[in-house]
């Protein structure tokens, strides 16, 4: 689409009762980012009331008619996705504004391919917009979605906002929270701790009907949509989290006591019972917990509404009937949205035939889709499992993947973090946790480097791997697959987001980069990657070493940009107090010989020897790194490489990064030339 032009929904797809919006960018350095917004106004331009308004620190609709699904990696940046339920928008919202906007004095200038793309139910995608023009721009309201009749419309705008967030917001009618660190404040004293459960809420978040102090409290709608609220406003300031620190007491005499479970994990003998198990759980929790139900379906494009789940359905397929492991219903407005399920654990693959039979089947059927459900990651352009598409059927069925991985990170999320309905929801997300994290349960996620781990491994020690050699493309696969777990579980703890980072050029290939990390690998012996961790100073860095058995995590750090070197060496010490003595500090200078270097132990009582001896050279930032012996096994023991590579990270952040100084906090400011997002 060009900028200004306007299509029909109805016409581009028969299945745009729900829609998923995709905001994207891209950076030469992999490093940009901005938040994405939503604003439901009325006839006359303006949101009914400031919970017409969805960002970062209000992701969803109570009605389910707008769903903020965060962020995925792409070849160069991010995309971030946004899913609507347009059948569950409110008949008094005229139309949707979809807005993007970046933060601490950044402009979409520095960004690249700025886009969105519009996909339907299926996860079809209908319509795609590149903007341009943005160079000083720090908010932008890539399209608007708006009613004609009874149908819904596109409609490419790219306008662009020199004030950021706060000045697009306001503009819309949104009383913005202006005073940032009044609003810090009051989340420090509205700090809520109960049996180990710490979570900072705003006191201008509460409801004046709040649920039970030990259950982390949602944002709340208000009663009425015409009225707006006097006290609840929303702010661009991130909410502050913190992570349990006390455990629970336990009643019990005796550490042999073990306290009664839900899901029970003791009596589970095979890989069938396994399945059974967890796909029971899981489907039974998703539909007595909307708030989690609702998460892990909105993004394959379901509606909102209610849901109903099953197991161990028999359907029709030719002479032999065929029976998935669960089945998925979620009906609105008399209508039904339909996914059969198939669930793997304990490591199993999935099984194409298997799979495409359901694909058949609910395409027979009129389902919608069908999601696989499995210990392993997908990567983006390399599919888990090959389904032939019959073009020739007017209906289509989409196909979708869940790791194990992903639903325990959802459920961190909810329960440690943003907070549920009630105390019988918490109650069943925490069953639900216990149950996927027991070594019984076999949903561990991805657990298994793959067969050529190990002749590719001893190639690298005898030097006979060659460039080329398909058993290290496996492996560069299965590194990424790690990764992104990894991932998925540092950020379900953290309650941030934690991306991975890929340097490389705009529009290339998936397959065509990891093959050149391939033969990087052939040639170095190294698996490297980049993680992004919201809120930190710099970029967590992971690298094994195949040769040498030594995994390095290490972050850069930016020196600060006013005082005295001398000065900011004993700021880093000190706040490193806590470090492991091996911590090893590198001091980053212009040009190509690198600065003073040394361990944390020897630095402690002379932070100057961290300053160059040429007082002329100018200081860049300091580089933080820590070395560990990696796993030598393929798979998830304890003694494995797995386990060794989410360790060493979880260990570096928790003993490291947590002690630096952290990122510019986001901030709106009442001086719109100076707000951002």
């Amino acid at each position: 689409m060009i900028k200004g032009s306007n299509v029909a929904l109805s016409a581009l797809s028969e299945n745009v009762g729900s829609v998923i919006v995709s905001l994207g960018w891209g950076s030469p350095t992999g490093e940009g980012d901005a938040d994405v917004s939503v604003l439901l106004l009325d006839l006359n331009g303006k949101v009914r009331s400031d919970t017409d308004f969805y960002f970062y620190n209000n992701p969803v609709a109570a009605d389910g008619s707008v769903q903020l699904l965060g962020k995925m990696p792409t070849a160069d940046g991010n995309e971030d996705r946004i899913s609507f339920d347009l059948t569950a928008v409110p008949a008094h919202v005229d139309r949707i504004v979809v807005a993007a906007s970046r933060y601490n004095g950044a402009r979409f200038g520095e960004l690249e391919d700025v886009r969105l793309s519009l996909a339907d139910g299926a996860g079809e995608d209908l319509l795609r917009f590149a903007i341009d023009d943005v160079d000083s721009m720090s908010a932008i309201i890539f399209g608007e979605l708006y009613r004609r009749g009874d149908e819904w419309k596109f409609r490419a705008v790219g306008q662009g906002y020199a004030t950021g967030l706060a000045g697009l917001a306001t503009d819309f009618g949104v009383d913005i929270e202006d005073d940032a660190e009044a609003v810090e404040a009051q989340d420090d004293e509205a700090s809520v701790d109960h049996e180990g459960v710490t979570a900072s809420v705003a006191v201008d978040e509460l409801s004046p009907q709040r649920a039970p102090e030990h259950v982390p409290s949602p944002r709340q709608p208000e009663g009425s949509e015409s009225r707006k609220p006097t006290t609840a406003r929303p702010r661009t300031a991130k909410k502050k989290i913190t992570l349990p620190k006390v455990a629970k007491k336990t009643l019990a005499e005796n550490e042999s006591w073990r306290e009664a479970r839900l899901f029970p994990v003791s009596a589970l003998k095979s890989d069938r019972d396994r399945e059974m198990r967890a796909t029971s759980v899981l489907l039974s929790v998703m539909a007595q917990v909307p708030e989690f139900g609702r998460r892990l379906t909105a993004a394959f494009g379901a509606p909102a509404g209610r849901m109903e789940t099953f197991t161990e359905v028999t359907l029709p397929h030719g002479d032999t009937p065929r029976r998935p492991d669960g089945v998925i219903r979620v009906e609105r407005a008399g209508k039904l949205w339909t996914a059969l399920v198939e669930t793997k654990t304990n490591g199993n693959a999935l099984k194409a035939d298997q799979v495409q039979a359901y694909m058949d089947i609910a395409a027979r059927r009129g389902y919608e889709a069908v999601i696989t459900l499995s210990n392993d990651v997908a990567l983006e352009g390399s599919p888990l499992v090959d389904v032939k598409i019959d073009g020739r059927r007017k209906h289509k069925v989409a196909l979708w993947h869940l790791s194990w991985a992903e639903v325990t990170h959802q459920a961190q999320m909810l329960i440690r973090h943003e907070g549920v309905g009630n105390a019988a929801h918490a109650w069943l997300l925490q069953e639900l946790l216990y149950y996927l994290q027991h070594d019984n349960s076999g949903c561990h996620g991805f657990q298994n480097m793959g067969p050529a781990w190990v002749p590719v491994r001893n190639g690298i020690d005898d030097e006979t791997l060659c460039q080329g050699d398909s058993r290290a493309l496996e492996v560069v696969e299965s590194w990424e697959r790690l990764i992104r777990q990894v991932c998925l579980g540092l950020g379900g703890e953290l309650g941030q987001k934690v991306l991975p980072v890929q340097r490389i050029r705009r529009g290339t290939d998936p397959g065509a980069r990891r093959s050149r990390f391939a033969d990087q690998l052939c040639l170095d012996g190294k698996l490297q990657a980049e993680l992004r961790i919201e809120g930190t100073p710099g970029i967590l860095a992971v690298s094994a070493d195949l040769r040498t058995g030594k995994l390095r995590t290490s972050i850069e750090i930016p020196a600060p940009e006013q005082g005295y070197p001398l000065s900011w060496a004993k700021r880093l010490i000190r706040n490193l107090e806590e470090a492991p003595a091996t911590l090893h500090i590198e001091t980053l200078v212009d040009g190509e010989q690198g600065g003073p270097r040394g361990t944390l132990e020897r630095l402690r009582p002379e932070p100057a020897d961290m300053l160059p001896k040429d007082s002329g050279t100018r200081i860049t930032g300091f580089r933080l790194s820590l070395v560990k012996s990696m796993g030598s096994s393929r798979g998830n023991a304890e003694s494995g490489f797995i386990r060794s590579v989410d360790d060493a990270v979880h260990r570096f952040y928790s003993t490291v990064v947590v002690h630096l100084d952290r990122a510019t906090p986001r901030r709106a400011s009442s001086k719109r030339g100076a707000a951002t997002g």
